[in-house]
């Protein structure tokens, strides 16, 4: 079955024969994974834009994706970038990263010039660092989070700065991110998106749902998800959707290289399944039952005792020695005797939760 490397392979129309579309989005998203720093200008404008073709270095690969999950496939989807008729010739600037521990927040955007007329922003979703995965669990219970702000200053930054019709979008936390930004920019910039994707992106608290902020734009927003999808059904979501097949099991279909191409666009398929229905409503229930404190008390909780280890990133955690795993479990009979109670306990509902939805959903 083909993914999005193929589909860059093969569509070789022009974005005046064929408009950009949802495909072209989770692409450039995919893309918007790796390290810029230095190979594509900031706001300051150090250096004039880059095409998409001019970082086909293999000088910069080993920098370009350190960290970046699937290396080969992404090399992949640059060599294929850079060959296509399509994407070539894409220019990119604007890059902006921010990593910051102590506000728990990881933000990344790029500003792709699709045409004379149009630009498409692309937040970037999680990556492997263990800041950036708090950040996501801290949507569980603030509004706004750190990225969510940055991500509005940067579309009307952009926004000031171009001309023309402006398309956002992102995976992962990234859709959501742009959902958000949509939703709270400039009226002026507001006025010329076109189009929201968001690629499995979280969903946000009720609350949201019912501002006119929300009601502005939803008639815009084109959220993508995968047949076992749990991140982009995350909170209470209210977004319609479509669904997309792909070729791996559970939350491994995250990844958007295994979401199937169908010619030139998704393989789109009826429903999410049942598996992915039942763990989001067991999450889903789960967090309608806690207070916003409480949530932030277990997670806070969880991520402390990761920390104990000093590994920043996934892949730091996997070098993780028995006698690291001993800080975690110290760190956890360290915590105050009711925390520890409640932690316990709330693993605990959540397990059965999702046991007891087993069988209402099951087929």
């Amino acid at each position: 079955m083909k993914n999005i490397i193929d589909y860059v392979k093969n569509e070789l129309s022009s974005f005046k024969e064929k408009e950009f579309k949802a495909v072209d989005s989770l692409v450039l998203s995919q893309l918007c994974y790796a390290d810029f720093e230095r190979l594509v200008p900031g706001f300051s404008n150090e250096f004039p834009p880059v095409r998409i073709r001019d970082l086909l270095k293999a000088e910069h690969f080993s920098t370009m994706f350190k960290g970046v999950i699937y290396y080969e496939k992404n090399l992949n989807l640059l060599y294929a970038l850079a060959a296509s008729p399509r994407f070539r010739d894409i220019e990119m600037k604007y890059y902006v990263n921010k990593l910051d521990y102590k506000q728990e927040k990881q933000f990344s955007a790029v500003t792709y010039q699709i045409d004379q007329h149009t630009h498409y922003i692309s937040y970037r979703g999680t990556d492997m660092t263990f800041v950036g995965w708090k950040e996501d669990f801290n949507m569980a219970f603030k509004s706004p989070i750190p990225s969510q702000e940055e991500g509005v200053h940067y579309l009307n930054t952009v926004g000031k700065l171009v001309d023309g019709d402006i398309i956002v979008g992102g995976h992962s936390k990234g859709g959501n991110i742009a959902v958000y930004s949509a939703m709270k920019c400039l009226s002026e910039v507001q006025n010329r998106i076109k189009k929201v994707y968001s690629h499995d992106g979280p969903g946000f608290k009720d609350s949201i749902f019912s501002t006119s902020e929300y009601a502005r734009i939803k008639d815009k927003i084109h959220k993508i998800l995968p047949q076992s999808s749990i991140v982009g059904m995350l909170l209470q979501t209210q977004e319609s959707y479509m669904v997309v097949k792909s070729t791996r099991i559970g939350i491994m279909q995250h990844d958007p290289f295994s979401w199937v191409i169908k010619g030139d666009d998704f393989h789109y398929v009826n429903n999410i399944s049942n598996n992915s229905l039942n763990i989001n409503k067991a999450l889903n229930e789960w967090l309608s039952s806690i207070s916003d404190e409480k949530r932030e008390v277990f997670i806070d909780t969880l991520f402390h005792a990761i920390n104990s280890t000093n590994a920043k990133t996934f892949g730091e955690l996997t070098e993780v020695h028995i006698k690291d795993f001993a800080k975690i479990l110290k760190t956890f009979r360290s915590i105050d005797r009711e925390t520890r109670k409640f932690v316990v306990q709330t693993i605990r509902d959540l397990i059965l939760l999702y046991v007891r939805n087993m069988n209402p959903l099951k087929t």
